[in-house]
């Protein structure tokens, strides 16, 4: 790593303030586990690991890079196992055939399951390693070290590389507990803030995303899509789209599928404008028409499957007339990736090839041979990073298009890229979903029952080999006519409350929405934790509590508890510059909690603290989160300030990757929460581009400050979704401290102010 991008990491975005917690001695896992992560489906070293013939070391991962910063924090994982530089290791991702197949990179999973597997492969190749060197010199391999890709003895009198050790092999042992990992005290690499490669060829524009890749002779494509869901090709007249379309190469029309290809993308777009309007379309099924209703009032009405989530102790006792009652709403929204989704593909000689930023290169690939009728050995797919997205977006669609579009075309590179129309009306939404809680505490404050109902769509169609979860498979020639089969458990991820309340009951309800609906960072947790939360803040309002030590008093768990009295610190006392055991930080500008700030803020604004806290999954990283908002009493006008976040994921891997998850996470959640909507009438999605779907301008991002509690003695986990919920709490919470206003209704938006509850 340059010295010059270091210093560029560090001085973009804001600061980390981190410390260690934890006793001298490792104790995860035990030797009497299973083997770690998804070793236990891919045991072989091999599977993990390659030497390669300059003596680096190459790192396999089925899991791709969306940002989240994997391909450094694997490569640190194996570096430091293998006592190498980072530049002596390469990471390559998510391709068939050469990868593991680890499924999807979804759920903050990936440094849990693929990071660690790789760690523990790492340190069976050291062993392994070690083993043949020292029977290749006849000396005891306690008496050997292992650096800097080669292995020596003590004495210096032997020396090799590991490339010379292996003469061309690859270690193909099985992992076998106990591996005996690296001691964490002599770490030099996982725990620290290694700056991500990609980050300044990202910032200079240079080629990065599927979406620049380029290719001899690349023709490129391009998808009509009808005026709406359901609606069928009735006519098209190819002679006339041909007539005002310079460079255009070939029309594909498979029943309802219309595409163009061209000479280049300039020639494309017009091609598909020239096809558009050459097209005759019905006008399929309409969408509910909500004049003069609700969104939420619509879903109360439509049938639905119950399934009960939890339940323990007794609800029949639960006191009448005494119980607190809270309903709270959040629409449809969107990924809304700033690239819109891509693909490349070339079909020859029966072979596929497909370049796709899709989360599940396997996955797909067996989806593709259902859909195409191809056998999957002949489906190669080599998973590329596109600019976007946390969930499933438009990215499987687009290589079915663009395999489509190949086979109709062959020996050429297609590059078929979505329009920003595409991606916002056709990609497959978060779901809308409405939370009731009912709640009773004893005069102490301690919550003695709890009642939480949810009504939901799928939050996952990704494909999973069904061709019926892809776009296209609806609109082919014998098209695939049922509804796609989706997830129905991300619905209630983090809807059972983490708090200790010995009577609680939690219902879902699933319902077959008017939206195309998958999975969107975190599911249905950002719902949940978002409903719970803002409860929570009610129910301390109604006990008299400050919010902090409502939650603590119901709380059982020492490190939940640890992240609120971290966050309760931070946002309490003003800091200056802090010195901790990960790393230095300056936070100016910081103001106490519940503050106003007159000398920066008109007498009609009122600013104020908010909190909230979760534990993703119920099982996952801690985050503990505040939010000081700015709420204009003339105009209702709501500003986010500034947000911090106390988080604790185990073990540090990468504490710039960590810092980097829980700093976009709290910006996407603020976007979410105060302005994202996916609206429609009857004929079709309405939001198709960023007027009709506003988000967050970065002139209106907060300030933002983490604080990470590093425990190296416990499993890592992920991050990426655990600040979603909580964030969107903290911000209506502190509205409602600023201005008296519950907000249950999302997004925010302005809010209309009653004079009496300021």
């Amino acid at each position: 790593m340059r010295q010059s991008r270091r210093n560029f990491i560090k001085t973009a975005g804001c600061l980390t303030i981190g410390f260690c917690l934890g006793g001298p001695s490792f104790t995860w896992p035990s030797p009497s586990q299973s083997l770690p992560g998804d070793l236990r489906e891919n045991p072989h070293i091999n599977a993990w690991l390659e030497i390669l013939a300059d003596g680096r070391v190459r790192v396999l991962t089925g899991k791709i890079e969306l940002g989240q910063g994997i391909r450094t924090a694997v490569a640190q994982m194996a570096a430091e196992e293998l006592n190498l530089d980072m530049s002596q290791v390469e990471v390559t991702m998510a391709e068939t055939g050469v990868t593991p197949d680890e499924g999807y990179t979804a759920g903050s999973n990936s440094i849990e399951m693929s990071a660690v597997a790789i760690r523990y492969a790492a340190a069976a190749a050291k062993q392994r390693l070690l083993l043949l060197a020292a029977e290749k010199w006849g000396v005891p391999a306690t008496g050997l070290v292992f650096t800097q890709g080669k292995v020596s003895t003590t004495d210096g009198g032997h020396t090799i590389s590991l490339a010379q050790l292996l003469d061309g092999r690859q270690i193909t042992d099985e992992v076998r507990m106990p591996v005996t990992l690296k001691p964490k005290e002599q770490h030099q690499l996982v725990g620290k803030a290694v700056p991500r490669e990609d980050n300044i060829r990202i910032v200079y524009g240079q080629p990065v995303y599927v979406q620049d890749l380029t290719f001899p002779g690349m023709l490129h494509g391009r998808v009509v899509r009808p005026p709406g869901y359901g609606a069928q090709l009735l006519h098209f007249d190819e002679q006339a789209a041909k007539s005002k379309s310079p460079g255009l190469l070939k029309t594909v029309v498979s029943g309802s599928f219309l595409a163009v290809i061209a000479d280049n993308e300039y020639h494309a777009i017009r091609a598909q404008q020239a096809a558009h309007a050459a097209a005759k379309w019905s006008a399929g099924p309409p969408l509910p028409n909500l004049q003069g209703t609700d969104l939420a009032t619509y879903i109360k009405t439509l049938p639905v499957q119950p399934e009960k989530v939890a339940e323990k102790g007794d609800l029949s006792t639960l006191p009448n007339g005494t119980t607190i009652k809270a309903t709270y709403f959040k629409p449809y929204i969107m990924h809304g990736s700033i690239g819109p989704s891509c693909a490349v593909a070339r079909y020859d000689n029966n072979k596929l090839e497909i370049w796709t930023h899709s989360q599940g290169v396997y996955p797909l690939r067996e989806t593709l041979a259902d859909f195409l009728h191809l056998p999957a050995e002949n489906i190669h797919i080599k998973g590329t990073p596109g600019s976007g997205c946390y969930g499933h977006n438009g990215a499987d669609d687009v290589a079915a298009d663009a395999a489509l579009l190949a086979m109709a075309l062959p020996g050429k590179h297609i590059h078929l890229q979505w329009s920003r129309d595409d991606e916002h009306a056709w990609e497959p939404y978060g779901s809308a979903m409405i939370m009731e809680l009912e709640a009773a505490m004893q005069p102490s404050g301690n919550i003695t029952h709890w009642k939480y109902t949810l009504w939901s769509d799928t939050h996952g169609t990704r494909p999973g080999g069904q061709a019926a979860n892809l776009l296209a498979a609806h609109y082919i020639a014998n098209p695939v006519s049922q509804r796609p089969s989706g997830f129905s458990g991300g619905a209630h991820r983090n809807a059972e409350p983490y708090y200790a309340i010995p009577n609680q009951r939690v219902d879902a309800n699933f319902f077959n929405g008017p939206l195309r609906t998958s999975s969107l960072r975190s599911l249905g947790a950002y719902a949940n934790l978002f409903a719970i939360e803002s409860f929570m803040d009610e129910l301390a309002a109604s006990a008299g509590k400050d919010p902090y030590e409502f939650r603590l008093l119901n709380l059982d768990d020492d490190r939940a508890k640890a992240v609120l009295r971290q966050l309760q610190q931070r946002t309490s006392t003003p800091s200056s510059t802090t010195a901790t055991a990960t790393t230095n930080s300056t936070t100016p500008n910081q103001h106490p909690a519940n503050s106003t700030t007159p000398d920066q803020h008109p007498a009609n604004t009122k600013t104020a603290t908010g909190i909230a806290f979760s534990r993703y999954k119920n099982a996952g990283t801690y985050c503990a989160i505040a939010a000081r908002v700015s709420v204009d009493t003339k105009t209702g006008n709501v500003r986010v300030q500034k947000m911090w976040a106390v988080i604790d994921a185990g073990e540090v891997i990468n504490l710039d990757g960590l810092k980097n998850q829980i700093e976009g996470g709290m910006v996407q959640s603020a976007s979410w929460t105060l302005f994202e909507q996916v609206k429609f009438n009857e004929k079709h999605i309405t939001s198709r581009d960023w007027t009709t779907y506003p988000i967050m301008h970065i002139d209106q991002a907060p300030e933002l400050e983490v604080t990470v509690i590093d425990r190296p003695q416990e499993q890592p986990f992920g991050a990426g979704e655990a600040a979603q919920g909580p964030a969107a709490a903290a911000i209506v919470n502190a509205i409602y401290h600023a201005c008296g206003k519950r907000i249950r209704h999302l997004p925010v938006g302005s809010i209309n102010i009653s004079p009496t509850s300021l």
